[in-house]
C-alpha cells in the first residue's frame, strides 16, 4: 500500500534517556534483533501472497530490496525504542514516548521504501515488545514481555491523532475484530500460543529454520483475523486463508511434501483474491523477535 511521504524526517526525538554504555549496548542488542526478525521474516520463502524471495507476492509497490531497505532504516528507532523502556514503568508517558518513536520510525521506513508501507504494522508489535523487554532487563520470559507490553499498549496516546480512516481501523470496524491494537492490550495471543509455540517446537523436532518459521506463520494465520485479508478480501479471503494454512498444518507441514504443495496451493488462492496475510507477517516477526530475546 503506497502512503504520502513526507518530505522531510527528523532523525530523532526529544527528551533522550540516559546513554550510559551497558545501556546503549543492550539497546543496540535489542534493536539488531529485531531488525534480524524484520530481515528473516521478510526472506522466508514461499510465503501465501506475501513479499519474497520469489516476488512481490499480492503487494504491486513492495520487494524483498525495500522491505529489507525498510527494516535497515528501523535500526536507529529500535535503539531509542530501546533506551526510553530502560528502567522505566508501563505507564501513559513510555507509551506516548514509544508513539513519538513509533512516527519518526514511520518516516525512515517511508524515505527507505519510497513511499511504500513495508512495515508499519511491524513497528507497533515490535516497538511494544522491544520497549517491554527493554524495561524488564534480562532474563523476562516471552510471557512476561507480552504481558508488559500489553500494560504500555494499554495507555492512551494523546499525541497521535487516529482518524480511524486506516485500512485497518475500517476492517476492524466492519467486522467487528481487535486488530493490531486488540491484539498488543491481549498481550499478543498468537505470538505466544501459536507462532513462538511452534516455531520452537519445530526447530526442536529438528525441522529446518525455514520450515520451523514456515510452521509458525501457519499456526499464526490458521487462527488469526488479520486486518489485511478482510480489507483486501472481506471475510471470503480470511476463510480460506485460515482452511489453507490449516491444512498445510494436517499434512505435515511445510517440510512434508504434501503440506508444501497445500502451502503453494494457498499461496495461488490468495494471489487470486490479491490478497495478503500481512497482519499475520507482522506477528511472524514478533515471533522471531521474541526467540531472539527471550
Amino acid at each position: 500500500m503506497s502512503v504520502r511521504l513526507a518530505m522531510s524526517v527528523p532523525t530523532a526525538v526529544p527528551e533522550q534517556a540516559p546513554r550510559g554504555c551497558a545501556a546503549r549496548a543492550q539497546a543496540a542488542r535489542l534493536a539488531d534483533a529485531a531488525v534480524q526478525a524484520l530481515r528473516d521474516e521478510a526472506r522466508l520463502s514461499p510465503k501465501p501472497a506475501l513479499v519474497d524471495a520469489r516476488g512481490s507476492g499480492a503487494h504491486a509497490d513492495l520487494d524483498l530490496a525495500r522491505m529489507l531497505r525498510s527494516a535497515r532504516a528501523l535500526r536507529r528507532p529500535f535503539v531509542e525504542m530501546a533506551l526510553a523502556a530502560r528502567g522505566q514503568r508501563a505507564d501513559v508517558r513510555l507509551r506516548e514516548r514509544l508513539g513519538a518513536i513509533g512516527r519518526v520510525a514511520e518516516q525512515r521506513m517511508l524515505l527507505a521504501t519510497q513511499g511504500s508501507n513495508a512495515h508499519r504494522g511491524a513497528i507497533w508489535a515490535l516497538g511494544l515488545l522491544l520497549g517491554a523487554r527493554s524495561m524488564l532487563g534480562d532474563g523476562a520470559s516471552a510471557e512476561a514481555v507480552g504481558d508488559a507490553a500489553a500494560r504500555i499498549a494499554r495507555h492512551p496516546d494523546a499525541a497521535h491523532a487516529d482518524s480511524g480512516a486506516s485500512h485497518g481501523a475500517c476492517a476492524m470496524r466492519r467486522h467487528g475484530v481487535g486488530g493490531a491494537r486488540g491484539q498488543a492490550c491481549s498481550g499478543f495471543p498468537h505470538v505466544l500460543r501459536c507462532g513462538l509455540p511452534m516455531l520452537r517446537r519445530r526447530r526442536l523436532a529438528g525441522a529446518r529454520a525455514e520450515h520451523a518459521r514456515l510452521d509458525a506463520l501457519m499456526a499464526i494465520m490458521a487462527e488469526l483475523d488479520d486486518t489485511c485479508l478482510l480489507h483486501r478480501g472481506g471475510q471470503a479471503a480470511l476463510h480460506a486463508a485460515q482452511r489453507g494454512a490449516r491444512r498445510v498444518l494436517a499434512l505435515g507441514g511445510s517440510a512434508d511434501p504434501a503440506g508444501h504443495a497445500a502451502l503453494l496451493e494457498l499461496d495461488a488462492q490468495l494471489l487470486a483474491r490479491n490478497a495478503s496475510p500481512g497482519g499475520s507477517a507482522d506477528l511472524l516477526a514478533a515471533s522471531l523477535f521474541l526467540d531472539l530475546v527471550t
